[in-house]
């Protein structure tokens, strides 16, 4: 019997579009190639130029709307004309707190053939994997702004860290790197935020007590951002804090091949709402129209859909049918030195995973 999936796309603003639907022929070209499943897709306006129209980002049933669906597929949030502090925290956010999705994976695997500035380093190296906490730390929205305009101007930006939303992604990341058979790193600061920090690396130790098997390291979070570069390959699983993932997964996309490399999953662990998957590269006003914007985040995170919801075969093969686009070198857009446009790396990859070559590879 063939099982259906929901999935609601977003596709946003810049390039989102253009990289989202090559993301949805990879997932359509794995559909048909497995025959167990299929996809039913229903796409929403939704983004900078709907809140241009409206005054709001999203439908205002959009979170009642949303949560029918198994999985939610975004392109990119932002566009000049509309604050960045509106556009995410208005969409992103909201979808992130509402549907409690408290972990942000972020792999950061250096494939085969793809760029990295680090000299003499092999892909053996750079292969983290970063977890997230995803609705709380400085992205919890909560703060004030006192006296506004004013000589005696005032603004107050409040971390929070619950030891629930704390508890739960240190330990989602213990059970990760158990799987796995990994090392697990914590990275805080803990030297200068005395309460936050100090709280977060109290927990981890706590936890690490459950877990006597799994490897632990602590950094602060500037060593941390140090040794990502100099000495990569310290770092196995890692969990951080909303903030401190946020920067450091970017660092880690520089090392890994670039933002056009770079995907993310905000996952719902108890699967009582939908989770949500996404390239973080942005919007990229830029180049948006060109088509020469590169989709294998898109499709990379098209893979993390996959292994959600229970097709960890097929990830892997997408992500090998990326990598030997990389290693051919043939069809890659300008980013990565290449000259093909969007629609034809896309392509390429769908050929790919209909060949016989990805078995042997």
């Amino acid at each position: 019997m063939t099982k259906t999936f929901k999935v609601a796309v977003i596709a946003g603003d810049g390039i989102g579009p253009e990289v989202i639907t090559e993301g949805i022929k990879i997932l359509n070209a794995v559909a048909e190639l497995d025959g167990s499943f299929k996809v039913d897709y229903q796409y929403f306006d939704w983004g900078c130029q709907y809140y241009l129209e409206k005054q709001r980002m999203m439908a205002a049933d959009g979170m009642e709307i949303l949560k029918e669906f198994d999985a939610i597929y975004l392109g990119a949030v932002g566009f000049p004309g509309v604050p960045d502090h509106i556009s995410l925290t208005e969409l992103l956010l909201v979808i992130r707190k509402q549907f409690n999705q408290y972990i942000n994976v972020r792999p950061i695997y250096l494939l085969n053939g793809a760029p990295c500035p680090l000299k003499e380093v092999t892909t053996d190296k750079v292969q983290m994997l970063f977890i997230r906490e995803n609705t709380e730390g400085e992205y919890a929205g909560a703060g004030d702004w006192l006296y506004k305009g004013k000589e005696n101007e005032v603004v107050l930006q409040t971390g929070v860290f619950s030891r629930k939303g704390t508890e739960r992604v240190i330990r989602y990341a213990f059970e990760t790197a158990r799987k796995l058979g990994k090392s697990l790193t914590s990275i805080s600061k803990g030297n200068a935020l005395q309460y936050s920090m100090v709280f977060w690396d109290q927990v981890f130790e706590e936890i690490a007590l459950e877990y006597p098997d799994v490897p632990t390291h602590s950094y602060l979070v500037d060593a941390a951002a140090m040794f990502m570069v100099m000495q990569p390959e310290r770092f196995e699983v890692v969990v951080t804090s909303n903030l401190f993932g946020d920067i450091l997964t970017d660092l880690g996309a520089a090392l890994a091949g670039g933002l056009g490399l770079a995907a993310g999953a905000n996952i719902n662990p108890e699967r009582e709402f939908p989770s949500m998957f996404e390239p973080i590269h942005g919007s990229a006003p830029d180049i948006a129209g060109k088509g020469i914007a590169n989709p294998m985040a898109a499709i990379w995170s098209v893979s993390q859909m996959l292994e959600f919801l229970g097709y960890e075969n097929w990830a892997r093969k997408v992500l090998q049918a990326i990598e030997k686009l990389l290693v051919e070198k043939k069809c890659l857009t300008p980013d990565i030195g290449g000259t093909a446009t969007t629609s034809e790396v896309g392509d390429k990859i769908r050929e790919i995973l209909f060949s016989e070559e990805l078995i042997k590879f």
